[in-house]
């Protein structure tokens, strides 16, 4: 296992990552807007909308697992204290697995809620928001990490999953169990929120 290294990167320092460390911190709140503008605007909401829309959040919520799994649930965490470097599993594939996976799920939600019109925005709204904190998060890991890192993102994309190459690391441990029992609050959030849509339609179908 490498030794972390007190000395902070270039590449934490840089404004761009100041400013994603601050996003980071406040994080949970990100998905607000993603929900706010679909649950507030009238729309028709469709079955085939719905149907297209649990498709992308099975897919999202699967990508999130595994990323989860393998990584543990220090993914979770807002500090810098980043034990290990995890670069197995779906890791091997893209750098930002749970960030890809909350992608999906949000514009899940907005395909579902028939708000289209928001889809662009709200791409344009993680790209931004998401760029920021992936910045901040690389300059932490080549902070502590160094060489080791840089050749990981160098042979590994940071949104579109690729193929593993044969100079990746081999499979690690998947914690699944551990993975299932931290992600029962976002389950419980899906609900919640599908409830609220039903709500609305039924509100608008008066």
């Amino acid at each position: 296992m490498t030794t972390p290294t007190p000395t902070i990167s270039a590449a934490e320092q840089s404004t761009s990552a100041r400013v994603g460390a601050v996003l980071f911190r406040h994080r949970g709140w990100l998905p607000v807007p993603f929900l706010l503008v679909p649950l507030l605007v009238p729309a028709q909401q469709t079955m085939q909308g719905w149907l297209v829309a649990l498709v992308l959040i099975l897919v999202g919520e699967a990508v999130r697992m595994a990323g989860v799994a393998a990584a543990g649930t220090v993914t979770r965490r807002r500090s810098r204290n980043v034990q290990r470097l995890v670069t197995y599993g779906i890791f091997s594939r893209v750098r930002n697995p749970l960030y890809v996976g909350n992608f999906l799920i949000w514009i899940g939600f907005g395909v579902g809620s028939g708000v289209l019109w928001f889809i662009p925005i709200a791409v344009l709204l993680f790209a931004v928001e998401y760029t920021f904190i992936v910045r901040y998060e690389e300059g932490v890991l080549e902070s502590i990490f160094g060489q080791e890192y840089l050749d990981y993102k160098a042979r590994t994309n940071r949104w579109i999953p690729g193929s593993r190459r044969a100079d990746a690391v081999a499979d690690g441990e998947h914690h699944w169990a551990e993975a299932w029992k931290s992600e029962v609050s976002t389950f419980l959030q899906y609900v919640a929120i599908g409830v609220v849509f039903w709500a609305k339609a039924r509100w608008y179908s008066r």
